[in-house]
């Protein structure tokens, strides 16, 4: 498969998934020793449903390809960027790229971003920190993804090694489809009605993260009317993906699967509501993957029309070709 990948400077349809990624990930030939990561998943897998916005630093701020390895080396402020035979110290012009970086970037819209382990510019967490004649530390971050994380803070970003774990990679991706809903809400002139209802239609997807913080937002909005629209804007965007930071749990899915059955008590006959009790408890010993539940009682939402569960996105948050909720 051929990845998508948008042009410098471009801007795309709102309705896309763009996601930025290390370009080494989409089999570029682009790494220090003239080779690549490629990466099947997100190529194969994920490729289809999004659009890539490649960006190798190391490449576009000039140091070609092959080049010279550089590492991070413990200075005492932090680290710095350095060429690992030359010691020339490419910090300043790595900070300058970013910078730059980042403004193109944000006229792409993104929806989140994949970044390559280990990198001493990529690389997320736990990256290898070298001091004068000791043994290396796993505790850094890449040059540019220090700045793409400070400049900006709620888009959802992952690294490539991280995507392997389920939970990570369900968690990851779901957050970059809520992330595009939320931007497609705040678009335009909006209104504190609309806020409500988009609140309403992630009110189970909250509960399956953070219930504590479900409930603060639903103060918030109780109150949109009376704040100024930006900083209700504000305040909003931060708790509602800072809620999806956290991992949707067993004990917290098996809550809401529950929430959920509780709407349906009046219209299942008493063989379709055992059936649908014994798939969640399956569910919650680890006997059957999440899908399956859900699977049922999007059915029974289907065919009795229950409005209220309908515009849930909890049912269906991600495109089910992904296979996210597959996983036991």
């Amino acid at each position: 498969m051929k990845a998508k990948s948008l042009p410098k400077g471009g801007e795309a349809d709102a309705t896309e998934i763009r996601i930025g990624i290390s370009t080494c990930l989409l089999g570029k030939k682009v790494r220090y020793d003239g080779g690549h990561k490629r990466d099947c998943y997100l190529m194969e897998v994920l490729g289809p449903h999004v659009r890539f916005v490649p960006v190798c630093p190391e490449v576009e701020m000039g140091l070609g390809t092959p080049r010279e390895a550089i590492r991070l080396v413990r200075i005492p402020d932090g680290w710095k960027l350095e060429g690992v035979r030359s010691r020339t110290d490419h910090t300043p012009a790595m900070e300058k790229y970013a910078r730059t970086t980042m403004r193109r970037l944000e006229k792409q819209d993104l929806c989140g971003y994949i970044l390559k382990k280990g990198s001493p510019s990529c690389g997320m967490e736990r990256v290898k920190v070298y001091t004068e004649g000791g043994m290396p530390s796993k505790s850094g971050r890449g040059v540019y993804a220090g700045i793409l994380i400070e400049r900006i803070p709620l888009l959802p970003v992952e690294e490539e090694g991280r995507l392997n774990d389920a939970k990570l990679r369900e968690n990851f991706l779901e957050r970059v489809f809520a992330y595009r809903r939320m931007k497609t809400l705040f678009t335009g002139r909006w209104k504190p009605g609309d806020l409500v209802r988009f609140h309403t239609r992630e009110k189970l997807n909250l509960m399956a993260h953070d219930p504590q913080k479900y409930r603060a937002l639903g103060k918030l909005v109780a109150e949109a009317g009376k704040a100024p629209r930006a900083i209700l804007r504000a305040d909003y965007e931060e708790a509602f993906m800072t809620a999806l930071r956290k991992i949707a749990t067993v004990r917290k899915n098996t809550n809401v699967l529950q929430h959920a059955q509780g709407h349906l008590k009046k219209l299942l006959t008493s063989v379709e509501k055992k059936e649908l009790a014994d798939l969640i408890q399956d569910y919650r010993l680890g006997l059957v993957p999440l899908v399956v539940p859900v699977t049922l009682l999007r059915h029974h939402v289907r065919i009795h029309d229950v409005e209220y569960l309908a515009g849930q996105t909890y049912l269906e948050p991600h495109p089910k070709e992904l296979m996210l909720r597959n996983h036991g």
